[in-house]
Order: structure tokens, then sequence, then C-alpha cells
């Protein structure tokens, strides 16, 4: 069942790195908020398009890193140093002072699909949260990517995506509002949670092992 396992670690780890307010989140619950929930669901289907390719583009390259022997020798404590790097970078970027006035939350375009595509290939963010999470789940064996298995994997990450946009929205257009995004609680989880992934991989490879 590598199949299912490699599907619901893409799915769980796409829905919490989909939480914290981003321009896709925004322009979801701001549709939402319009009732205009056809539009937010093309726009959650337009990015899980984009993550697709995205995730799977940043597999093969995690994969053909790994394959290095070097690399292999070392693998758990590199990935331990990228996700405490990645999730030091994010808390760090978060935590400086920036003015929430400047930030862009225009209006959405007619397509929801159509802004949804443009928006998600302008995430430069994608493909190195997939390459520090892989290789998480790589060096603990959570995900082996035999056959055709790579692609269940990615298309959980897809699926991750498209529920907790599609959640957002429905969220924004039943209760007219939502958690304030300028909350600096919501966005800090990806950066914690790579930092505690980093602390756990570092410790099962000098204390548990």
């Amino acid at each position: 069942m590598i199949w299912l396992t490699n599907l619901v670690f893409g799915f769980t780890f796409s829905f919490i790195g989909s939480i914290p307010p981003g321009t896709i989140n925004l322009s979801v619950i701001q549709l939402g908020l319009q009732k205009r929930l056809g539009a937010a669901f093309r726009m959650a289907f337009a990015a899980a398009f984009i993550e697709f390719f995205y995730a799977a583009i940043a597999i093969k390259f995690q994969m053909y890193i790994t394959s290095n022997p070097a690399v292999q020798d070392n693998f758990q404590l590199i990935t331990s140093i990228v996700l405490l790097a990645l999730g030091g970078l994010n808390l760090m970027v978060l935590f400086k002072k920036r003015n929430p006035k400047n930030q862009k939350t225009n209006s959405i375009a007619s397509s929801g699909f159509r802004k949804g595509i443009l928006l998600s290939i302008g995430n430069p963010l994608a493909m190195p949260f997939w390459i520090a999470v892989t290789a998480y789940l790589q060096s603990n064996k959570w995900v082996n990517f035999e056959d055709t298995s790579i692609w269940t994997y990615v298309l959980g990450i897809s699926l991750g995506t498209i529920a907790i946009l599609m959640i957002l929205g429905i969220v924004a257009n039943k209760t007219g509002k939502f958690i304030d995004a300028e909350n600096k609680l919501i966005k800090i989880i990806p950066g914690i949670v790579l930092v505690v992934l980093g602390l756990y991989s570092l410790a099962n490879l000098y204390i548990f092992s």
C-alpha cells in the first residue's frame, strides 16, 4: 500500500503548508466573502494544478540530488540542516517589520481559474518547500517512490491544496469573516513545522539512534 501512504502524507503536508495566508489564500477568501464560491473553487483547482507540476519538479530534483553517494551517506543530517534553515528563514522574514497597507489585496479578475494560474506560477516557495519536506519524509522512510508511487504522492499534494482552499472559501462564504490575515500566529505555522521536523530528525540521528 505504498501508493496510499504516499497519498496520505502528500495530502497532509500540503494541507498544513497551505493554511497560512498568502496571495492565493487571501484571493480565495475574498471571493468567498463576495459570495462568488464558484470562482473561489476554480481558483483552488488552478492552484492545485500548478502545485502538481511544481511538486513533481521538486521531487525529481530532490531524488537527483540524493542519488549522489556523498549525499546518501549524510542524508538525514543534510535534511535536518535544510529543514532548520528553511524554517528559521521563514520565521525571520515574517518577524521583520512590514507595513500591511503596502501589501496588495487587489480585486479578483472575473475568472478565478486564470487568476489562480497566474498567482500560483508566481509562487517561488513551492519547490523549496517540497524539496525539504520530501527529503524529510524519505529520510524517515515514510514515503517510498517506487514505480508510479511518486505520482500518487504528487496527487495527494494537489488534493491537499484543493481541500484547504475550498474550506477557506466555504468558511468565508458562510461566516462573512475569517481569521485576521495579518495574524502572525497563523503565518508562522510552516516555519514552526519545518523547525520541529528538523529538530526531530536531528534527535533521531544523534539521540534515539
